[in-house]
């Protein structure tokens, strides 16, 4: 079977999804790669919570239905769209290790409240702020299976699932922060390399963003991406 990766779509940025998902297929083999929408999530009754005015993105809290949606089998990838695959994503999942439920980039990452980001909408301090935009699944570990489950997952408040309290400090891994490198607070050659490029601010499409930092690989990518019609 071919190792999944789940981005998160929203139709505000699905140009940034096909960027994505284009740029992880062009480097990694035996890659699946699906989108998480949310009203396809919804139609099979699997989210019912209301929306969440909080939310900056659609898939705020769809992320943590990643094991289930992998039949609580193997090991899978969620990854935000604002993402630019820059390795083969097989050594992400190299990384694995059973001890963990789940492995992440555990970034020392602070921004101020209410602060705006992306295309307008504002941004909300909290503990761990930006783990969970790339998170390495250990679908079927015991507390993945026991706790994140749609009934579950649609009574939690946003800053428990973002702040993995349904674990043991001691069952999330770390990951290098090279595959969840945020532009802006990594910098080359100081931290090395990023393996997966992350726009956490704003995507070079957004009003204000279109000279930051690695645009141009982003738009070299949809580019190439074009052409592949």
């Amino acid at each position: 079977m071919n190792r999944r990766v789940y981005i998160g779509w929203d139709p505000r940025e699905d140009i940034a999804y096909q960027v994505c998902k284009h740029s992880i297929h062009r480097l990694s083999d035996n890659i699946e790669v699906l989108p998480l929408k949310l009203d396809e999530l919804k139609a099979k009754g699997l989210v019912t919570r209301p929306d969440d005015p909080k939310a900056a993105t659609q898939f705020t809290f769809t992320r943590f239905l990643v094991p289930y949606l992998n039949n609580y089998d193997g090991w899978a990838v969620f990854i935000d769209c604002d993402f630019l695959c820059r390795q083969d994503v097989n050594k992400l999942f190299d990384l694995a290790d059973d001890r963990y439920a789940v492995q992440v980039v555990k970034h020392e990452y602070n921004v101020e409240d209410g602060v705006a980001k992306m295309d307008g909408k504002v941004q909300y301090a909290y503990p761990r702020k930006n783990w969970s935009s790339c998170m390495l699944f250990n679908c079927g570990h015991r507390k993945n299976r026991d706790f994140l489950y749609p009934e579950f997952m649609n009574k939690q408040e946003m800053s428990y699932l973002h702040r993995f309290r349904w674990l043991d400090d001691s069952e999330i891994g770390d990951i290098s922060h090279e595959w969840n490198w945020l532009v802006g607070h990594y910098k080359e050659p100081d931290h090395g390399k990023p393996s997966f490029i992350h726009y956490t601010l704003g995507m070079p499409f957004m009003p204000g963003y279109e000279d930051s930092e690695y645009s141009d690989v982003w738009y070299h990518e949809r580019a190439d991406f074009i052409k592949s019609w």
